[in-house]
């Protein structure tokens, strides 16, 4: 694992969590705290722990990840894919679930997962999505994303997985060497795609997260050629030559 020079505050540790839910952040104050109560009040029997994986944020994102996580980590390092491999290093469950600082959880959530990650042979699982600002060209847009996801590894056995909201075992993450820190998006789909190497995806349809849709509201109907043109430059060449020009990262 790299050298991140990383600061570890530790609040409450959990003994022998069943899974570790990893948020990566920076300067997330207007949405951490709605993802962190989703996640501390799980319907969810085991043990399990909350790890916020910051990047030097400058905002009272920090000041809130100490209410409610187990771990921080903090690093100057930026990069979601570096917050994520650098959450992944302090983690301690058997599960890893990678949640974005703005996606917010039913009570169900980790309880629907687990059920199935645990299960032999099964690599990657995801959840249906929708948006948490209500529009309905975003859940639109969300809805046929996730059936098109779907059909996508049906029939192609192509695993391509946004990163808000991703459920993977411990020991598959560094079997596969975690998320590509070289790419700075489109992450996400090369993680998924490595897992898929490896086991199955299962789509969990008995829960969904609600993740925010500010970069379509931001980019208005641009969004959407950005999306295909980022993805179809991805799928041909793999890699994130075209995304990287327009996608800033938010983190």
């Amino acid at each position: 694992m790299n050298d991140y020079n990383e600061k570890v505050i530790i609040i409450n540790e959990i003994k022998n969590p069943k899974i570790s839910v990893i948020i990566p952040t920076y300067n997330e104050e207007k949405y951490i705290e709605d993802t962190l109560l989703s996640i501390k009040y799980q319907r969810f029997n085991y043990p399990y722990e909350i790890i916020v994986s910051d990047s030097n944020s400058k905002d009272k994102t920090i000041e809130i990840a100490k209410r409610y996580a187990n771990k921080i980590i903090i690093t100057k390092k930026r990069g979601i894919s570096i917050g994520r491999n650098l959450g992944a290093k302090y983690a301690k469950g058997d599960i890893l679930i990678f949640v974005d600082a703005d996606t917010i959880l039913l009570p169900n959530t980790l309880r629907e997962v687990y059920k199935v990650i645990k299960k032999k042979g099964i690599s990657l699982v995801f959840v249906p999505f929708l948006s948490r600002e209500y529009s309905p060209i975003s859940n639109f847009y969300f809805s046929f994303s996730f059936n098109y996801m779907k059909f996508l590894y049906i029939v192609g056995k192509v695993a391509h997985i946004p990163g808000f909201f991703m459920v993977c075992k411990r020991e598959d993450f560094f079997r596969v060497g975690g998320f590509d820190e070289k790419l700075k998006v489109l992450e996400d789909f090369d993680f998924s795609e490595k897992l898929s190497k490896i086991g199955k995806v299962c789509f969990v349809e008995n829960t969904y997260v609600l993740t925010s849709s500010r970069r379509i509201k931001k980019w208005g109907t641009k969004a959407i050629p950005k999306y295909l043109a980022s993805y179809f430059n991805y799928l041909i060449f793999k890699n994130d030559k075209i995304g990287k020009n327009f996608w800033k990262p938010i983190r």
